[in-house]
């Protein structure tokens, strides 16, 4: 019997756009934006035609699934679910895992986002999704510190702040490469600093 390609179910080009980008998010975190067309319509098991049916060309669809893959929704769900009423330490130390897995497992997105999106000439409104999204990682952050302002030296979005710079200089920075902090490391590093207390210094 002839082995023939099954035939996708004709979708609407909202439907299609939403199964293009779905498809081509995973090539981009194995191939980067260097992906092929070939690629992403092999993945979507559709003709590469049908790729420009719905997207101009290659670099909207690819933009589109780059902003796609880094949407926020799920770090911010992930950090408004934080018990409020657990220690500081506690919720700081979870935030922080929070925000470094996201940053660690789109590293490279991330870059591509800037490249093509934020300092490129791709279209205002991704350019404003992706710049965005900084602010509401800020708002966020600082809502699991607020309960505790009282007790912090500087204000909570200040330490937010400063919490999402250690995260992202653990990730982006030059000295990142090798042996990173773990999310445990970077919150007693925001809340203890490097010097040891009076009882630490006396065993010394």
């Amino acid at each position: 019997m002839e082995n023939r390609r099954r035939r996708q179910p004709a979708l609407a080009p909202d439907e299609r756009r939403a199964a293009l980008i779905a498809a081509t998010i995973p090539l981009l975190h194995e191939h980067g934006v260097e992906v092929s067309t070939r690629q992403i319509a092999h993945a979507a098991g559709v003709a590469e035609g049908t790729i420009f049916g719905v997207f101009q060309n290659k670099n909207e669809l690819v933009v589109c699934s780059v902003v796609q893959a880094l949407d926020p929704q799920p770090t911010l769900d992930a950090l408004a679910a934080i018990d409020p009423a657990a220690g500081l330490r506690a919720r700081l130390l979870r935030a922080a895992e929070i925000v470094h897995a996201r940053f660690t497992e789109n590293a490279s997105l991330m870059h591509s986002a800037r490249r093509l999106i934020i300092t490129g000439e791709s279209s205002p409104e991704a350019r404003e999704r992706m710049t965005s999204t900084r602010g509401e990682l800020m708002t966020a952050v600082t809502a699991v510190l607020e309960p505790d302002a009282a007790r912090l030296r500087v204000p909570p979005a200040k330490a937010a702040r400063l919490l999402l710079l250690y995260c992202g200089a653990n990730t982006f920075g030059p000295f990142g490469d090798s042996e990173q902090f773990s999310g445990a490391e970077l919150a007693s590093l925001l809340l203890d600093g490097i010097l040891l207390d009076s009882g630490e210094q006396a065993k010394c």
